[in-house]
């Protein structure tokens, strides 16, 4: 008797967590839930900072100007238009004159946008942060000062919470963060007036998918001319979601759907219930490929893919399979991932405790794959090497 329970209780123990686990994977497949276990938005990192205060981040008076983009679906995007320190220097008496009333009511009207919009020679990056948080959280604030450290009179950021972040309002979507990277880029090409040839795109974690569908967007639409930003930094990317499902960690630990890669059937079949796809490695491929139908000498794309060895939330092997993508769409008989892996292997420039970095040329482009060994998931962002893919990027060098 004793015996006949202990079995049942053994069952029990064994069947509990696997019919819990069940459930848990049922939810997923409900829009709302599934939104909120892939962009996190309801995740408050920055507790009871004020948005409106960049100042609480270590920034100077007015360095940081927050202010409000309006979406054509009526959604209002909370942003930050970050001066760099050397620019900051350069006019600091007339920003620390200048009214500080938090959000700008009208950022035409705010010394840094000025500084921005009239100098024929300024540097703009656009930042899609990852998921979770706001603007302010984490790693963020110390990355928009390591992004213009390459060019510290030069490099403006400009970053933005989506919809369903921060304060912005609205419920994020793939649909959704995509019009919103679209008004961010219209802002700074149409009210800024800065031209494409000198912005680059930023992208960490989920905005890699971001920057990457904008700059595929944009370049694609048969109803305009095409627009081909200076280049592309993504950070931590993932080659698609269906891809990420099978890899990712929650908290660096927790395999979200590891059990369920053990069985492949099962794993496609809980994809086709995912809404955002976010198919990065193809947006990329048809990036390139439509550069290479642009008429014209010169570079048309210049994207460059940066990842750590130990970051345990997205694997870097995501990176291989990027920029695998990206290869093969540049070679007019496309190549195998094996093969690729074979000429990487050989052609890579090793750099020691620094990782490796590799690189493929074509007549329209160039496009980069860079591991380093630290780095983690988030802490990469700030790191030099990042500093130096943005100013790479924008095809100055020495600037």
């Amino acid at each position: 008797m004793y015996h006949h329970l202990s079995l049942k209780s053994v069952a029990y123990a064994v069947a509990a967590p696997t019919l819990l686990y069940a459930a848990f994977l049922a939810l997923l497949t409900i829009p709302y839930l599934q939104n909120q276990a892939i962009y996190l938005h309801g995740v408050n990192q920055t507790g009871s900072l004020d948005l409106n205060v960049p100042e609480q981040w270590g920034f100077l008076r007015n360095q940081v100007t927050p202010f409000h983009l309006h979406t054509p679906d009526g959604e209002t995007l909370h942003a930050w238009h970050i001066l760099p320190l050397g620019l900051y220097q350069q006019h600091e008496d007339r920003l620390v004159q200048e009214p500080s009333s938090g959000l700008a009511p009208n950022i035409t009207q705010r010394l840094s946008f000025q500084l921005l919009r009239d100098d024929p020679d300024a540097l703009l990056v656009l930042y899609f942060h990852g998921a979770g948080g706001s603007l302010g959280s984490g790693w963020r604030p110390q990355s928009y000062r390591g992004l213009s450290a390459g060019a510290p009179d030069k490099i403006h950021v400009v970053a933005i919470d989506y919809r369903g972040y921060g304060t912005s309002t609205g419920s994020p979507s793939e649909a959704a963060l995509l019009l919103d990277a679209q008004t961010l880029a219209a802002w700074a090409l149409n009210d800024a007036g800065i031209p494409p040839s000198r912005i680059v795109l930023f992208g960490q974690s989920i905005g890699t998918a971001v920057s990457l569908s904008l700059a595929h967007s944009l370049a694609t639409d048969d109803e305009k001319d095409p627009v081909l930003f200076s280049g592309i930094v993504v950070v931590a990317p993932f080659a698609d979601v269906a891809t990420l499902t099978a890899t990712y960690r929650v908290g660096q630990t927790i395999p979200l759907l590891g059990p369920v890669a053990r069985f492949p059937r099962l794993l496609t079949w809980l994809n086709t219930w995912i809404i955002s796809k976010w198919p990065s490695n193809v947006r990329l491929a048809e990036l390139i490929r439509a550069c290479q139908r642009i008429p014209g000498e010169g570079p048309k794309y210049d994207v460059t893919i940066i990842h750590a060895e130990d970051d345990y939330d997205i694997p870097w092997v995501h990176s291989d399979m990027l920029y695998w993508y990206g290869v093969n769409a540049s070679s007019p008989s496309g190549i195998a991932y094996g093969e690729l892996e074979k000429e990487k292997a050989d052609s890579r420039v090793e750099l020691g405790d620094g990782g490796w970095a590799v690189i493929s040329r074509s007549a329209s482009g160039v496009l980069r794959e860079q591991i380093i060994k630290y780095g983690l998931h988030d802490r990469i962002m700030s790191y030099p090497v990042v500093s130096q893919a943005v100013v790479r990027a924008f095809g100055r060098e020495k600037i």
